[in-house]
């Protein structure tokens, strides 16, 4: 089968059983590239029905009338992208992907199980870059992933976008983090600065960044410890 042979349509809260057939069976198929799911069957699809009647939208891959495989997209998300186990290496998910382009031409990012390299692999292939590796604690089953993304037709704005929402996320956290210091002065007894906690910080946050490595954080946190604390001692 090519990616001509097959229909490609939008979804609507009609399909949403059939797509979330479609992604349980995908996920069953595929551990442990992927981890099992915890969800069953039914929640999965109160949960699909829930989305395509919410702010989602979803297309669907048909052959025959038969679904092969769905895409679903909330904002500048791919959320979805799965086959039907026997769909695979047939041109589908190709075919799915380039609607996805063509949807979110500003691009889109995504994120995939750090465990399943045959969807790292086809991303790769079809011109997505990976931007981050977590360890897992931010999904339902605790799995380390990876968020990839398309950086569409200009890859800069795209690119810039996204630190720029990185930038307003860490304002709020060093703000945040500021006023925690001011609130924590009044109750130290001594006020000097702990080398053995600021270490540990260190090591704690180089594990959540380890591609910036212990002596960048290092740097960087000095930098934040000491501004947070003159910052304080202005008031």
């Amino acid at each position: 089968m090519t990616p001509t042979e097959l229909t490609l349509r939008p979804a609507d809260a009609g399909d949403a059983d059939t797509m979330a057939d479609l992604h349980v069976d995908s996920r069953e198929a595929n551990v442990p590239s992927m981890p099992p799911m915890v969800h069953d069957r039914t929640t999965t699809r109160r949960w699909m029905h829930g989305r395509l009647e919410g702010a989602s939208s979803g297309w669907l891959a048909e052959e025959d009338g038969v679904a092969v495989g769905y895409a679903v997209l909330t904002g500048d998300w791919l959320d979805d992208l799965f086959l039907a186990p026997a769909a695979t290496g047939r041109g589908v998910g190709a075919a799915l992907l380039d609607v996805v382009k063509a949807e979110r031409p500003g691009g889109f990012c995504l994120w995939v199980f750090e465990s399943n390299a045959g969807a790292r692999r086809f991303y790769a292939r079809h011109g997505l870059v990976e931007l981050e590796t977590t360890d897992g604690h931010a999904n339902e089953e605790g799995a380390p992933d990876v968020r990839l993304a398309w950086p569409g037709r200009d890859p800069v704005s795209f690119f810039r976008r996204l630190i720029d929402e990185v930038d307003d996320e860490l304002g709020d956290l060093l703000a945040r983090r500021a006023a925690l210091t001011r609130a924590t002065q009044p109750h130290e007894v001594d006020p000097s600065r702990d080398p053995d906690r600021e270490r540990d910080i260190v090591a704690r946050l180089a594990r959540r960044a380890p591609s910036l490595g212990e002596e960048r954080v290092a740097r960087i946190m000095h930098a934040v410890i000491t501004e947070s604390l003159g910052a304080a001692e202005d008031d």
